[in-house]
């Protein structure tokens, strides 16, 4: 099932989004039991498919951005942070930074994992049965706040307001049965600046579900942002950063495609 969340009459709701394009309507929680009422609904506005509680991210996870970022692949996963309070709508803004400015903003597709019940020193035959599924993420990153401006760390430059759109829709994970079969891609404007799949990812999802639950708690709503392929912006001669007027658009097969506008933030 496609899930995705929206307004209606003023309201939240969750829906049903059919391959043939309507959206009936769901009841229930989305971490419980969900009925579609088979009532098609109007979409008045898409939102990003859920508030997340947490935002968990994985760093060099491809094997080919490792190499462009010029580093050795991590014998673990590399874990660190967004602040939930930068996740964006489909449709909406991404904001570069003016307050704390940054000319330095980059784009990164990203497989994102929706957890569905607490893990626990979570063993990795048992991963797949603590997810819900799977959105589109993209993990925007202002480059010279995530290096010199973090004291050493990377959560300054990732959690700027909009710096995480997601959607458009939850796909169930019984819709996908490998996720590490599936194509990622960046295009900005008309140009397609990352091409990948995520069968070249380092750490796999049932990996990093178990290494994040190992004497540490993911709570239902959590989401894992699992790395991005090569092709970033900063790694390209000459670089590519993010302009106001610019459209980003992450897709992944089988799951859909996020699109975004850049403006500056006022």
């Amino acid at each position: 099932m496609k899930i995705v969340r929206f307004l209606c009459g003023g309201s939240e709701h969750l829906g049903r989004l059919h391959d043939d394009g309507p959206v009936t309507l769901l009841e229930g929680d989305l971490f419980g039991p969900l009925h579609d009422t088979g009532r098609k609904v109007e979409v008045e506005k898409l939102l990003a498919p859920l508030e997340p509680r947490d935002i968990i991210c994985v760093g060099l996870n491809y094997k080919k951005h490792a190499a462009e970022s010029g580093a050795e692949p991590p014998l673990h996963p590399v874990m660190f942070m967004k602040n939930s309070g930068a996740v964006q709508n489909p449709g909406d803004p991404i904001l570069l930074p003016r307050r704390l400015r940054s000319d330095r903003v980059d784009y990164e597709a990203e497989l994102a994992v929706v957890i569905s019940k607490t893990c626990h020193n979570v063993r990795r035959e048992d991963a797949f049965a603590h997810v819900l599924g799977y959105t589109c993420g993209n993990d925007v990153s202002a480059r010279d706040w995530q290096r010199n401006g973090g004291g050493g760390q990377w959560c300054r430059g990732k959690s700027f307001a909009t710096f995480c759109p997601l959607g458009p829709a939850i796909v169930t994970t019984d819709e996908i049965s490998d996720p590490g079969k599936l194509g990622i891609r960046t295009i900005v404007g008309d140009r397609v600046l990352q091409d990948c799949s995520t069968a070249d990812m380092i750490f796999d999802i049932p990996a990093i579900v178990e290494f994040f639950s190992a004497s540490m708690i993911l709570r239902p709503g959590t989401v894992i942002l699992t790395g991005t392929p090569h092709g970033v912006g900063f790694a390209r001669n000459p670089p590519v950063f993010l302009q106001p007027g610019d459209t980003v658009t992450v897709e992944i097969d089988r799951i859909g495609r996020l699109t975004n506008p850049v403006a500056e933030e006022t």
